[in-house]
């Protein structure tokens, strides 16, 4: 090869003119390319901050103070629905954070967390083979009925070939048929005449509690509203407060089973997952009604969940390692990399602990996030309060109807008393109000 022209120049080059003289390309003679020291970080510029493996994700939970300064949600009884009743086709109501607060500053939402509580006490030290009453309350044996159907349904839908990781469409004609005999199916939980309407309010409910048939996925929000039609069963009084260790034991034993069920055969997508930084990709009241299970056993810790035989032996009988053993067959890879929530959890001395943690987790990672919550559905069973300006109200009342120099009668203070003692009642005391008020300008 011919040395290059001594006389040729080339750019200067910082980094050359420092460290080495130009290079030259061994096939043509022409000169490469310096390699450039890279700039001096400045406070401009500064370095990018190192973040470890386990840092948190974009989707990991940053509620963490929420949940640890929150009260742990107490077992609460279920108000019974009185009659007359009025039942309604229930609708979506949440849509902002106000909302969310506004539900939980409610009746409705203090009664909602407080039979989740409730459900939870029921199972403590208790497996899924410890007996129950026998025979099963009417409405536990016809939940468990219905569970076994849409169990059958799996084997006469079989999947269809299809090449996505989620989303099997066979999955859009095992929703249809439960949209088409869902209606039926709630009707034979409904054992009076008088509770048969109630069927237009309760099978929404049960319609949304597998999963979404547009999407093809399943999640927390799916799950919840299965707890939402089981408190509805408890306010008509078709679930007593004794029938709660049944009512998981076996009724939502059986749920989860089905739900495993129907993931695995039409691969249901997760909705909403936290990806690494959730407990399970599809469910969460599993890991509070399972904890609750182990509390005070006298072997197994939470850090058990890491020996595979116990997981092997015990599965079958607390719903908590049933749900680890789905993780770990699901999820390859290293436990601690693939599910560290469940992992950090498993460093928790006490099963008490774990449980009160999955309850004011379950509060803040569910029932208060909006993209979950804004499917949640309200009627009269469980009642959305409307938020009205109580002082602009009886402003409009006192001066529209009585003028300026109107003077308010011993029933006006009355029925005020009441409407502030009990809200929940406020169409009876806006009437009572309106017509006293009516009265008492005609007089």
């Amino acid at each position: 090869m011919a040395d290059p022209d001594p006389s040729t120049t080339y750019p200067p080059s910082s980094s050359a003119s420092i460290s080495s003289p130009p290079t030259f390309c061994c096939a043509c003679g022409a000169p490469t390319a310096a390699l450039s020291s890279p700039p001096a970080w400045s406070d401009s510029s500064p370095p990018p901050v190192y973040r470890p493996i386990r840092a948190p994700a974009i989707n990991a939970p940053s509620a963490t103070a929420s949940i640890v300064l929150s009260p742990v949600p107490q077992p609460l009884p279920v108000p019974p629905a009185e009659p007359p009743f009025r039942f309604e086709v229930p609708s979506k109501r949440i849509s902002s954070p106000d909302d969310i607060r506004r539900f939980h500053a409610s009746a409705a939402g203090r009664h909602f967390l407080g039979f989740i509580a409730a459900l939870s006490h029921s199972v403590r030290g208790r497996k899924l083979s410890d007996p129950v009453p026998s025979p099963l309350p009417a409405t536990l044996s016809g939940l468990l009925s219905i569970l076994q159907t849409l169990a059958r349904w799996i084997d006469e839908i079989p999947p269809l070939p299809h090449t996505a990781r989620y989303g099997n469409p066979a999955y859009r004609s095992w929703h249809a048929r439960l949209s088409d005999e869902g209606r039926g199916l709630v009707l034979s939980l409904l054992p009076s005449d008088e509770l048969h309407p109630a069927v237009d309010e309760l099978l929404p409910y049960l319609l949304d509690s597998f999963g979404n048939a547009y999407r093809i996925d399943y999640g927390t929000g799916h799950e919840t509203n299965f707890a939402a039609f089981l408190y509805c069963l408890a306010r008509l009084g078709l679930i007593k407060e004794e029938d709660y260790p049944a009512l998981v034991l076996r009724a939502f034993a059986a749920y989860l089973d089905l739900m495993r069920r129907l993931q695995a055969a039409y691969c249901l997508e997760p909705a909403g997952s936290h990806g690494v930084w959730g407990l399970d990709d599809y469910h969460f009241l599993p890991f509070i009604f399972g904890s609750a299970q182990l509390i005070d056993h006298k072997y197994m810790k939470p850090k058990s969940i890491h020996n595979q035989d116990i997981l092997d032996n015990f599965s079958n009988e607390y719903m908590y390692l049933a749900c680890v053993a789905f993780v770990k067959k699901v999820k390859k890879g290293v436990f601690a990399e693939h599910s560290p929530m469940l992992d950090d959890i498993s460093g928790v001395p006490a099963w008490s602990k774990v449980n009160s943690g999955m309850l004011k987790m379950y509060k803040v990672e569910v029932l208060e996030k909006v993209p979950i919550m804004q499917h949640f559905l309200f009627g009269s069973l469980i009642k959305w309060y409307v938020h009205i300006n109580c002082s602009h109200l009886v402003h409009e009342l006192w001066f529209g109807l009585l003028g300026s120099e109107g003077k308010a009668s011993s029933g006006f203070y009355c029925i005020l008393y009441g409407f502030f003692r009990h809200p929940v009642k406020l169409q009876d005391h806006l009437l009572a109000l309106c017509f006293h008020m009516i009265g008492f300008a005609a007089n």
